[in-house]
């Protein structure tokens, strides 16, 4: 059986998945999409507080007036990034499950995958909520959505032995909040005691698919 991807490639998957279908959009369209390519091609490489209207419309070749006419201020341009990449995990993480002989594994694979490959958006979504209120919104309907997948996925699994709903979406808050509170020490704040504690990413992945398989149970 093949072992589930938890390699860190390209950090570039979310802004070319965002380039998909770029070329069929009407011209205003594709303006606006190539300002959020460039945005999401930033905020991979550096923190929100760095990021510049400049720095954007360089990237994206438009004139520097242009990008006002799509986004009245970066922190607009960015909160549009943070929920196009909240939809682009939620897609990776259920194309994951489908067909999985373990879903809890692959899924939990695939969002080890996404957090590290996208570790600058990611510390938007999970450090820079204050400055950013979109982000903090985009990270609740991220968790949100996926905890109520989680919940429905516990309920059908297990039928009438099943936890009580209130007592599944208790539990998938607070594994969700340990599984995003290790990935944050490891990529974003970079604890090196963590990062010493995780060069086996397949024995994460195991802690990990055990804390959700065991904290779910009935």
């Amino acid at each position: 059986m093949p072992k589930p991807d938890i390699s860190t490639p390209s950090k570039d998957r979310f802004a070319d998945w965002l380039a998909e279908g770029r070329a069929g959009l009407p011209k205003g369209e594709r303006t606006r999409r190539d300002l959020m390519i460039a945005g999401a091609h930033l905020l991979a490489r550096q923190p929100l507080e760095d990021l510049t209207v400049a720095a954007v419309c360089a990237r994206a070749g438009v004139a520097h007036g242009t990008f006002y006419i799509y986004f009245p201020n970066r922190n607009l341009l960015a909160g549009a990034v943070l929920e196009a990449f909240v939809d682009h995990l939620q897609i990776e993480m259920r194309a994951a499950a489908r067909g999985a002989p373990d879903p809890v594994r692959a899924t939990t694979a695939a969002y080890m995958r996404l957090f590290a490959e996208n570790a600058g958006l990611m510390r938007c979504l999970v450090v820079g909520l204050d400055a950013l209120p979109a982000a903090r919104l985009a990270f609740q309907r991220l968790n949100h959505d996926w905890i109520a997948t989680v919940v429905t996925a516990a309920r059908r699994r297990d039928g009438a032995n099943a936890r009580p709903e209130a007592d599944l979406t208790r539990r998938a808050h607070a594994l969700g909040g340990m599984v995003d509170q290790y990935l944050t020490a490891l990529h974003v704040t970079q604890d090196p005691q963590i990062i010493a504690l995780s060069q086996d990413r397949d024995a994460v992945l195991d802690l990990f698919t055990d804390l959700w398989t065991k904290g779910m149970a009935p």
